[in-house]
């Protein structure tokens, strides 16, 4: 019998459980270089849903290269001993450490060719995407594969050891695997990133993988110099039939497929209860991951009795688990609902997602690793190549999720059509529990058809579709709204109006042209329009653009004017290509202030690239919606490094601060000054929702309480660094929230 992580078997002078420590450590660096590198993509290349897909494609492309080439590569050492596969199975564990130094350097080096080539181009987003993906695959795919070949080396060195044992190997290290890859989602993302930066974070995992690596050198030492058991004399029990493996291959396409597009989905339905903030992600996957494990360590009690009732009743309700997330997701399930940047909030949404997830991703642990073991029956080649028909799935799910189910069927339909394939493989292994899957299929129309999805809470609303985000306009008349995945971006409020217009007014000469980043309702663009100058304006969700008429009649005819240009893009990556030069910029991050979106437009890093375009005598105005002390710190801090001069304003309704920034100085102005340098149609603008209001009568309300102080901001947290793409202090703060850090 093989052992268990609790039961350490000593095989030739090595304990087997040796492997579960290894592959626990493993799986832990494996998922922190996956964030982390996701994250640097994010920041060099964009951070739009087709980046975030590439990269997680390219990271399960690597592993199912690796596991693939790994498995041949190792049939070369087939009769060797013992000590061959644990040293190449050491030798992969430090080139993956060593990826931790060279893939950033790789991805930084590439932005910066793709930056300089694309400076006087005109790039369409296939090309980019196109082109840039090439560069993702070719610094994180080498690194990848070394993590894939993991298993096949590990597997060869332990049926060296002892072949009666190692018939369920893969089983015995996926479950190490996917137990380490639970904490490498939490632990950096809920500390290390904190605490220490994704630089240092990265500095650990690599202390961590040179750690394992020099251990499993050590552990070789210990291993036979000549092979424990031969081959010829001990074979491995016999693989099933060819049509029992060619079905096993096609089952773990079809639920890596399932699951990894599923995953996309959740992301999307549980947002609104987890908040749109970095956690989110790591909540998700760490919860799937976690029960994956639990699914695993099921399967590994269950296999000792291989019982074939049980293999057939795991695959009945698959269909059914798979669309629980509608039920848990229904904003009319009795469960608290908290603030989305609060640790109960977030507390609350693991709670719904956990319940609408954790069927369905425990019966994956269960099956993932079942199937590769009657596949492999210890064979590292053949575990190799089943595994990587598994991840083939998992690369396909996403890509398919993200840019076709979502934007044509949404989430509710979208669960449904990923699980119909689960449904029919449950329907042929019912063939003697055809009762039982009846009750699976009725369950699941009454799933279908009798709960709600999150949009439902507004009756009267547009709701739009596309492969970034799922968009809700709702409301009527001065209480419209605008919603993006349930996170309410912006309401129709004079102070998007005076984004631009106090920028345009502290200028003494007119301005030409201007910048608006973030669209939102698009009153900024408008109110900038009317200063009668050419302006462009950069959104990441193609759907936001098109509700512009639902907040502002005149949105189409403005749409419509040459001096108009609405640009579907990331802000920074539309900066970092372009070489064109503004008068007045207005950034406006989208909330909430701990975004991931949001943390890359505070950053030194970005105010870097907004210096490049501004013309002299150019400002720009930057919103900041307020946040706790270590925010606002680091963000002036952020400015006060890139720029020499600041002006700082709270907002005519009391909350939220402009900072007006520029490389030249910025006279002051009175309140009548600034009114009298806009034009008929930008006055009447800034006016438009309170007519027995004056433009001098709003620039008051902003001037009033006098010029805010940046060591204000500063003193109340002085310790705290800038914000930097190494550092996004406003993005994680669980830590300092939860501890009540000032």
């Amino acid at each position: 019998m093989e052992p268990d992580c609790c039961c350490p078997v000593k095989t030739n002078g090595l304990k087997i459980s040796w492997f579960y420590a290894f592959f626990f450590v493993s799986g832990f660096c494996s998922l922190v270089y996956e964030v982390v590198w996701l994250r640097l993509a994010m920041a060099k290349f964009g951070i739009t849903t087709p980046m975030v897909s590439i990269v997680l494609s390219v990271f399960m492309a690597g592993l199912g290269i690796g596991s693939w080439a790994g498995g041949i590569f190792i049939r070369r050492f087939d009769r060797s001993a013992a000590v061959w596969p644990l040293r190449l199975y050491a030798l992969v564990e430090l080139l993956i450490g060593l990826s931790g130094i060279v893939a950033p350097l790789t991805i930084n080096a590439g932005a910066h060719i793709l930056t300089s080539a694309g400076k006087d181009l005109v790039w369409n987003s296939s090309t980019y995407y196109l082109v840039s993906g090439a560069w993702i695959a070719l610094a994180l795919l080498p690194w990848c594969a070394c993590m894939g070949a993991t298993f096949p080396f590990a597997m060869a060195a332990i049926r060296r050891l002892s072949s009666g044992e190692s018939v369920h190997s893969f089983s015995y290290l996926y479950l190490a695997n996917v137990l380490g890859a639970v904490l490498g989602t939490l632990v950096p993302a809920f500390f290390l990133i904190e605490l220490f930066g994704f630089k240092g974070t990265l500095h650990i995992a690599i202390a961590l993988n040179g750690i394992l690596a020099f251990a499993v050198l050590l552990v070789s030492l210990a291993a036979p110099s000549a092979r424990a058991i031969d081959s010829e004399q001990t074979p491995l029990p016999a693989v099933s039939s060819d049509a029992r493996q060619a079905s096993s291959l096609w089952l773990l396409f079809t639920t890596g497929l399932a699951s990894m597009a599923m995953e996309v989905i959740w992301i999307r339905q549980f947002t609104v209860y987890l908040g749109n903030v970095v956690y989110a992600f790591a909540v998700i996957l760490a919860l799937y991951l976690a029960a994956t494990f639990l699914g695993s360590s099921a399967y590994r009690r269950w296999m000792r009795s291989h019982s074939a009732a049980v293999f057939s009743a795991v695959w009945i309700p698959l269909g059914l688990a798979a669309l629980l997330p509608l039920l848990f997701a229904d904003p009319r399930l009795p469960l608290p609902e908290a603030g989305e940047s609060t640790v109960l909030g977030l507390a609350w949404g693991a709670v719904r997602a956990a319940l609408g997830i954790g069927l369905f991703s425990g019966s994956i642990g269960f099956l993932t690793p079942m199937l590769v073991d009657r596949r492999s029956a210890g064979d590292p080649d053949r575990a190799g190549a089943a595994y990587a028909v598994n991840v083939l799935g998992c690369i396909l799910g996403p890509l398919i999720a993200g840019f076709c189910i979502l934007p044509w069927a949404g989430e509710r339909w979208g669960l449904f059509l990923l699980a119909l394939p689960l449904f029919a493989i449950g329907f042929f292994s019912s063939a003697s529990h055809r009762a039982a899957f009846a009750g699976t299929i009725f369950a699941a129309l009454l799933l279908v058809f009798l709960t709600k999805d999150f949009g439902t809470k507004f009756p009267h609303r547009i709701e739009m579709r596309d492969h970034t985000a799922t968009v809700i306009a709702t409301g009527e008349g001065m209480s419209r709204r605008l919603l993006v995945n349930g996170v309410g971006m912006t309401k129709l409020t004079p102070i998007t109006k005076m984004m631009v217009h106090l920028p345009l007014s502290f200028r003494q000469t007119p301005a030409k042209n201007g910048l608006v980043i973030c669209f939102g309702m698009g009153t900024s663009f408008r109110s900038m329009l009317s200063w009668g100058m050419d302006v462009t304006v950069v959104e990441l969700v193609p759907s936001v653009p098109k509700l512009f008429s639902y907040f502002h009649e005149d949105g189409p005819a403005l749409l419509r004017s040459p001096k108009a240009h609405v640009v579907i893009d990331d802000g920074r990556r539309f900066l970092d290509r372009s070489s064109e030069q503004f008068d007045v910029i207005a950034a406006d991050p989208p909330p909430p202030i701990g975004a991931p979106t949001s943390s890359l437009l505070y950053s030194e890093e970005f105010y870097a690239v907004l210096k490049r375009h501004l013309r002299p005598g150019g400002i720009v105005q930057v919103w900041c919606p307020g946040g706790d002390t270590a925010t606002m710190s680091a963000i002036v801090k952020s400015l006060r490094g890139a720029f020499p001069y600041i002006r700082a304003y709270e907002s005519i309704e009391g909350w939220g601060v402009h900072f007006l920034v520029s490389m030249q100085p910025i006279p002051a102005a009175t309140s009548a000054e600034l009114a009298h340098r806009m034009p008929a149609s930008a006055a009447k603008d800034l006016v438009e929702w309170d007519s027995d209001e004056t433009p001098e009568d709003m620039f008051d309300d902003v001037l009033a309480d006098g010029e805010q102080h940046l060591d204000d901001f500063i003193k109340r947290d002085p310790s705290v660094p800038p914000i930097q793409d190494d550092r996004p202090i406003n993005e994680y703060f669980l830590l300092r929230h939860a501890f009540d850090r000032r």
